[in-house]
């Protein structure tokens, strides 16, 4: 695939360097961390106040918004004040929308100017015209004459320009003949970049922004490979915009991110969370750190994988029946595994923790419960908690370690559907024929355990045996202190199970896949659980985004709720299973109209409960009614103190009091039929 010489290692793609004031983006320099000040750009106080905390907290490039011309004119008082405060070597950029006018004041002042090529130019109405070659040969005419002055004065200037596409805010003209699509995205970039390098300047660096991290990946890779056949190799800013707070912001974050940089791409990130804006540095350090450290060792294989990196496609497998757990494969949502704790390995505890679980976390059943099986007296007690599982509707998988002959096993009444769960070394042919077969002959099912290294070796028993009752997952095994993948010595664990699908893929097995997030060695000290969380995001929905991924295990956390908890969120945050509501929350910045954080946190608190539905909370209307197309609801701010609501992307409320905004929201959600009463205790 021309994006990336491989998926299997991790390749940094080559950028042409960029300077933004003395800050290097692209090149051989590192990934550089933005973040974006949030207070209204005219009080300079305020954002200059914000503007050194981030500094302090290890941001590289401060954003502000300017979305009028007094806001630009305020950028020279702070970028002034910026550099007395001894910050003068950090970059600030302008963010731009609707106002050519503020823009070109705004370069006067900052180093960089960041326009969104869905509305500089253009007023987005969703209207539906079809346009002939010559009207949109017009229109780009009238794009070059908008665009051009602010080029000119950036090469005249030496400023650079960020090029920032928005899957919510795409142009009528690009909507209408490319679709809302990745597709889409890529071309409203491109048209301002055939502007750019028609006045022979090249300082520009590029986003394709989604809160959807599958739209995102899906929208960098192509314009990779569609900009570096035909232009320069840009530097590219990665981001997922309107991501939310909390954890599910970080997930969505560290899919959308995280998965790009593991394939080489990406040459400065930004985390949006619907936070403080000095919450977002952690997190992008974070990423940042990880990438960093697998570009410095990568090792390259002899060919790349066969999946399409540019539409998403499930991989189709066979059916696995699991019992009183359902199915899994093609046709059925990813089921999820976790880990009983040893403190709940006897029928009364593990019935009680299942209850609560069942209380508090309704729509987030334990479907597959794993235990560890090493002796005969683990696999009596897996036996006794049999019947405790089938009640809460949940089956066994049994880690059975090597001590454990197949011919232990069936003398033992375990219920249809039970998962037995081995890894096999070199050599093991034999056991994996064996186990197989009492698999088949019992009802039950055989997770494969496999190392890259030596599938090879397995590979003429596995195609003898099909695919009937199988599921293949990699070798379990310790984390080595590099942060290698459980068993496979790999520094890429997501390759390894691209890998993994393309050693199935060419033995023509079409065996279920079971991803597991099992703990690595990324972050210590006090950031050790953010580490976690972004490995176990990174791994589980790079895959899932891709469409790999049948069977999903969290093995990170210290607890059974944490890990049960973090897979259905893993698994919501990559758009494969909906288990809660689903939240597009934006960043909030200048431009923003009321407290987005207080805001989200009430909406959330009164409609969380609602499973499937997807309501966005946006400051503003630059992104508001694009970026929420896809919502069911919609809270916008239309102006100070007033709210706007919209179901999907039509406005039908407008400049509701904000008291009685969340009120009326719940009417809207009500009256289309897609209310519930909260579960009773929540």
């Amino acid at each position: 695939m021309a994006y990336c010489a491989s998926r299997f290692a991790t390749i940094r793609r080559p950028a042409v360097e960029v300077k933004i004031g003395a800050v290097g983006v692209g090149g051989a320099h590192p990934l550089r961390i933005q973040s974006m000040t949030t207070s209204d750009t005219q009080d300079v106080a305020a954002t200059l106040r914000q503007c050194v905390e981030l500094a302090e907290v290890g941001c590289e490039i401060v954003r502000i918004t300017a979305p009028n011309v007094e806001a630009a004119r305020a950028l020279r008082e702070i970028r002034a004040g910026f550099t007395a405060a001894g910050f003068g070597a950090i970059p600030l950029v302008a963010d731009i929308h609707f106002l050519p006018t503020a823009a070109m004041e705004a370069v006067e002042h900052v180093e960089k100017v960041r326009v969104n090529p869905g509305n500089y130019a253009d007023k987005k109405k969703f209207a539906v015209l079809d346009y002939s070659d010559a009207a949109y040969a017009l229109e780009l005419e009238r794009l070059h004459e908008t665009f051009s002055p602010l080029v000119l004065r950036c090469r005249q200037l030496g400023r650079a320009l960020r090029i920032g596409t928005n899957h919510g805010s795409l142009s009528d003209r690009i909507m209408n003949r490319y679709g809302d699509s990745p597709l889409g995205m890529v071309e409203s970039a491109l048209e301002f970049v055939r502007i750019c390098e028609s006045h022979g300047f090249h300082d520009i660096v590029l986003s394709m922004k989604a809160s959807n991290p599958k739209v995102v990946i899906q929208a960098y890779r192509l314009l990779v490979d569609r900009m570096d056949r035909a232009h320069r190799p840009y530097p590219l800013h990665l981001g997922v915009t309107e991501a939310g707070d909390g954890e599910d912001g970080r997930i969505k974050s560290a899919i959308g991110i995280g998965s790009l940089l593991l394939d080489g791409i990406g040459d400065t990130i930004r985390v949006s969370l619907t936070e403080d804006s000095v919450h977002e540095i952690p997190v992008a350090q974070a990423l940042a750190a990880k990438a960093m450290s697998l570009w410095a060792k990568p090792s390259v294989p002899a060919e790349p994988d066969r999946i399409d990196p540019f539409v998403y496609v499930r991989r189709d497998t066979e059916l696995l029946r699991l019992g009183a757990a359902g199915a899994a494969g093609s046709g059925q949502t990813q089921r999820v595994i976790v880990p009983v704790p040893a403190t709940a390995r006897t029928s009364a505890t593990l019935d009680e923790l299942l209850a609560y679980s069942a209380r508090s976390q309704a729509e987030n059943p334990a479907e597959l419960l794993l235990l560890p099986i090493a002796s005969r007296d683990e696999l009596a007690t897996a036996l006794a908690l049999a019947p405790v599982a089938t009640r809460h509707r949940a089956a066994l998988a049994l880690e059975l370690a090597p001590s454990i002959p197949p011919g232990a096993l069936g003398a033992w009444p375990l219920p249809a559907g039970t998962l037995l769960v081995r890894s096999f070394g070199a050599g093991e042919n034999a056991a994996l024929r064996a186990l197989a077969a009492l698999a088949r002959h019992s009802g039950w099912n055989l997770a494969v355990g496999i190392q890259i290294s030596q599938f090879a070796g397995f590979a003429p028993d596995l195609v003898a045996l099909g695919d009937d009752n199988l599921v293949f997952t990699l070798a379990s095994g310790p984390a080595s202190a590099e942060g290698r993948s459980l068993g496979t010595g790999s520094t890429h664990p997501v390759g390894t199970h691209r890998q993994l699908t393309e050693c199935l893929r060419a033995i023509g097995s079409q065996a279920p896949l079971w991803v597991r997030a099992s703990a690595t060695a990324s972050l210590g000290g006090d950031r050790a659980a953010l580490g976690r969380l972004l490995d176990a995001s990174i791994l589980s929905g790079s895959l899932l985004c891709d469409g790999l991924g049948d069977l999903l295990s969290v093995e990170t956390e210290p607890d059974f709720a944490g890990n049960l908890r973090l897979a259905y969120n893993l698994l919501q945050g990559a758009g494969a299973r909906l288990s809660k509501t689903e939240f597009v929350a934006c960043p909030s910045c200048g431009r923003t109209l009321f407290d987005l954080q207080t805001t989200t946190q009430r909406i959330r608190a009164a409609t969380g409960h609602l499973k499937g539905v997807k309501i966005a909370v946006m400051g503003c209307i630059v992104n508001g009614p694009g970026e929420m197309a896809d919502s069911d609801f919609g809270y916008v701010g239309g102006a100070p103190g007033k709210i706007n609501l919209y179901v999907g992307k039509n406005a039908v409320h407008f400049n509701l009091p904000e008291a009685e905004a969340v009120s009326r929201l719940i009417d809207l959600i009500r009256a289309h039929g897609r209310w519930a009463e909260p579960p009773t205790g929540a």
